[in-house]
């Protein structure tokens, strides 16, 4: 069962839901897979998570930045590279003429494709759970997930 958000004034997560938590940030935030991200594209894996959110929608430079938790000056940073590569463009924004919209290029859309694959392979071990346990899983982290973006 899924509690509800902890407030202010609910008491702190308890040590069962801790564990399960570190659990999942270790297979979730495996270096390894970003690792192999990294070496088969050739670029850092700040880079691929770029260009990973422009190839879903152009983003304005600010929208990228709160998107990536970095710095503005840092995006423009990584965007002048990702230009540089090929993999990205800046244009004019159609409602807001302060601003540049980033979007993928077709080389940049098509490395955002090949990490999203690498990423969204499971680890070999899932592949062993029963179809029922990962129904089960499926049915626990939805809502959980869902209450991410709220």
């Amino acid at each position: 069962m899924i509690k509800e958000p902890a407030g202010p004034e609910q008491a702190a997560p308890s040590i069962d839901a801790r564990e399960v938590w570190a659990v999942m940030c270790e297979l979730v935030l495996d270096n390894v897979r970003r690792r192999e991200v990294s070496e088969t594209l050739g670029m850092s894996f700040s880079r691929v998570r770029a260009i990973r959110r422009i190839a879903r929608r152009p983003m304005s430079m600010g929208e990228l930045a709160r998107s990536l938790e970095m710095d503005p000056p840092n995006v423009t940073t990584m965007v002048d590279e990702l230009e540089e590569l090929g993999l990205a463009k800046r244009r004019p924004h159609p409602t807001d003429r302060r601003a540049k919209l980033v979007e993928a290029t077709r080389k940049g859309t098509d490395i955002a494709r090949r990490a999203d694959e690498i990423l969204s392979t499971p680890p070999q071990a899932m592949n062993t759970l029963d179809p029922a346990d990962l129904e089960q899983l499926r049915r626990i982290l939805r809502p959980i997930a869902a209450q991410r973006g709220s």
